[in-house]
């Protein structure tokens, strides 16, 4: 199949899969995962992965655990496009205020068509024994690794984004959209009726944009976006119909994603690469192909703020090991906080996950009687490795 446009027609999405090709034991690389957890304590992960590396067939597996992220039941869901150069990648997972979960992932054609595209499909009632799911939507161009979020004003924000051509991949197609290719929001004012583009912030030194948006004490909009020298920022008082020019922010970061997120308790929860150690070397970056040897994703922390977001005067390390990352976070009704990455996506790939309180990240150690580190979400074990 050689269709330009394939991307933009619904992938299939297979409910308890039981094919070959979507089990552990088939599948030779996988990550970038994503979180949520229902009312009633149900865990779901859902992430990427395939044969090869980032390349077309690839598919997205969404698991769920009944028993806090002790154990995970595979396949719950995977989603496999029909046209072998689409790969179905970046996925992400939110309950949004009227409790539906939604699963959203996104469809490219090979590593960068210079449109990308961010689909979802919804439950009404995720802790149902059987999980009825609406069609695959798209919602927008572009990519959305991180949640949305609902604001105070009513409308839901959706963090998405539409590689710039010095981002660090060159497109192999075009559409005309070269106007997109920024930090995008993405808003619904109807509670995910209608979702439109309403406006885009132009963030320095971008690096395959994963953004996200926490809204402020004050109602201002906070968007933060990965980029080459770390994280950078831009801000909005208009209710996002308008950002302040891109900076450099506070927060450092090795060109990776990071999670924030505001905690019911009212502080803010940041997932991040801290005082990690090697820093990419911008030049061999650039210089590699489209999957990239990215260094410095090491010591994943989780870090509170106190005042909005000024400082992170408390940390717990999560996992100091190498090639730990893509971090995102859910709070449950029990209070604790479940955080997935991946680890070693080519070897070992196992998706991880830490359930942690508040209290443990301000004493920095586990102090709760069910905090635990590295849960294991999934391993694949495919074989023969990828090269």
């Amino acid at each position: 199949m050689n269709d330009p446009n394939s991307s933009l027609s619904p992938a299939t999405v297979f409910l308890k899969a039981t094919e070959p090709r979507f089990q552990d034991h088939y599948r030779r690389w996988q990550g970038i995962p994503s979180i949520e957890v229902s009312k009633r304590g149900r865990v779901f992960v859902n992430f990427y992965g395939g044969q090869g590396a980032e390349v077309g067939g690839n598919v997205m597996v969404l698991c769920v655990s009944d028993n806090r992220g002790e154990t995970f039941r595979s396949c719950e869901m995977v989603v496999e496009h029909p046209d072998p150069d689409c790969r179905i990648c970046d996925p992400a997972l939110w309950i949004d205020p009227l409790n539906r979960l939604w699963v959203f992932w996104t469809q490219v054609r090979n590593f960068n068509d210079a449109r990308f595209g961010v689909w979802a499909v919804t439950t009404d009632n995720p802790d149902a024994k059987e999980l009825v799911w609406s069609p695959p939507r798209r919602i927008a161009n572009g990519i959305m690794l991180n949640k949305p979020i609902a604001t105070s004003t009513g409308e839901w924000f959706f963090p998405c984004a539409l590689w710039c051509d010095q981002s660090g991949s060159t497109p192999t197609e075009r559409h005309g959209l070269e106007a997109e290719q920024f930090v995008n929001a993405y808003v619904s004012s109807d509670q995910g009726q209608t979702i439109a583009l309403r406006s885009h912030a132009d963030m320095p030194d971008r690096s395959y944009d994963e953004s996200a948006i926490v809204e402020k004490q004050d109602g201002t909009l906070w968007m933060l976006s990965r980029s080459f020298h770390g994280i950078s920022e831009s801000f909005s008082t208009d209710n996002g119909y308008t950002w302040s020019p891109g900076r450099k922010s506070h927060i450092e970061g090795p060109c990776s994603r990071f999670h924030i997120s505001r905690l019911k308790s009212g502080r803010l929860l940041l997932i991040n690469h801290y005082q990690f150690e090697g820093a990419i070397d911008l030049d061999d970056i650039m210089h590699q192909s489209d999957v990239k040897s990215w260094k410095g994703r090491n010591n994943l922390t989780a870090l509170l703020s106190e005042d909005d977001g000024k400082t992170w005067p408390y940390t717990l390390l999560l996992d100091a090991r190498n090639e730990v990352s893509y971090p995102d976070a859910a709070q449950g009704e029990d209070g604790y906080i479940y955080v997935t990455y991946d680890r070693e996506r080519i070897t070992q790939r196992e998706i991880l996950m830490a359930r942690i309180s508040e209290e443990d990240i301000l004493q920095g150690k586990l102090v709760s009687p069910d905090s635990k580190l590295r849960m294991l979400v999934n391993k694949a074990t495919g074989q023969p490795d990828v090269h």
